[in-house]
């Protein structure tokens, strides 16, 4: 058996779980994908039989289930290096106002919930070191509603603050936790049907996903709890990328000038690159005159 360090994904058979497997499983990673479906699993298998994959078929429902996640991790005898968790449920459309209590209920019992349990009983896996990371994927919704999806939208913001928390709880045990939110459903063999030109692709924020974990913090300031999939581009190459697969909000015209430059600069290196976004974003983040958000836009 391989002692190389794992990487373990929780809710591997989802949309985004399969393009983390797969940016992983190029990038030579060893995986341990845990879902709850058992048949999805194997058929996510038997797509890389070469790749250094294990499956583990585990509900992520409560307390218990998540303890004995664990405790199959610790049996497997794999050294843990990093999560990701793509964690999150299929909730149907409609009003909020339209729907019973138990729809908001229901989405924040798998969509968010399991991400608390999982990191309860995680954390004591991950060895303390500047180098273990703890990412969590969030959908759209969370800053501002989703149309037709409200409940998705409560559930998605309130992922943003457990990030935060887990943020600064975590880092006293030598764990950096993020969360990188994708603004916007993602691209996928299931979803490229009815999938907008702009969604994202899944294996996109897969290597997203992966250069966010392998990044070093700055030399001052730390690591943002919440990085946006807009604000990425260039953690994936040491190189600008001309156009990002998920467009901006709209932008003061200072700060759409200088996100241009940035654009255009030649072989700027990844990390003062990426800190130059992370100030830019901060700014584009605050609503200017006559700004509207239009979720249909």
């Amino acid at each position: 058996m391989s002692r190389t360090p794992l990487l373990l994904v929780l809710g591997a058979t989802g949309c985004a779980g399969r393009g983390v497997v797969e940016a992983a499983v190029a990038a030579g990673r060893a995986v341990l994908a845990v879902a709850e479906d058992a048949a999805a699993l194997q058929a996510l298998r038997q797509q890389y039989p070469q790749a250094d994959l294990d499956m583990l078929a585990a509900p992520l429902r409560s307390d218990g289930d998540a303890a004995a996640l664990a405790e199959a991790v610790r049996d497997g005898g794999r050294h843990l290096q990093a999560v990701i968790a793509t964690i999150g449920g299929e909730g149907a459309s409609g009003r909020l106002l339209d729907q019973p209590a138990e729809v908001l209920r229901n989405t924040l019992d798998q969509d968010l919930l399991p991400h608390l349990v999982a990191a309860r009983h995680l954390f004591p896996l991950l060895p303390a070191s500047q180098h273990t990371r703890y990412l969590l994927v969030g959908g759209p919704g969370g800053g501002y509603p989703w149309a037709g999806y409200g409940h998705r939208s409560i559930a998605a913001a309130a992922l943003r603050m457990l990030a935060r928390v887990l943020h600064e709880e975590a880092r006293r045990e030598g764990i950096r936790v993020q969360l990188l939110s994708v603004d916007a459903p993602l691209r996928g063999a299931d979803s490229d049907v009815h999938a907008c030109a702009e969604w994202p692709q899944a294996a996109a924020v897969g290597r997203r996903a992966l250069a966010l974990l392998e990044r070093d913090a700055p030399a001052r300031g730390g690591m943002p709890a919440i990085v946006d999939y807009a604000a990425t581009a260039a953690l994936t190459s040491s190189k600008v990328e001309v156009a990002s697969s998920l467009p901006m909000r709209s932008s003061p015209p200072g700060v759409r000038a200088a996100d241009a430059a940035l654009r255009a600069a030649p072989d700027v290196p990844a990390r003062d690159l990426q800190d130059a976004r992370d100030l830019l974003d901060t700014f584009r983040s605050f609503p200017h005159p006559g700004h509207r958000h239009d979720e249909h836009s």
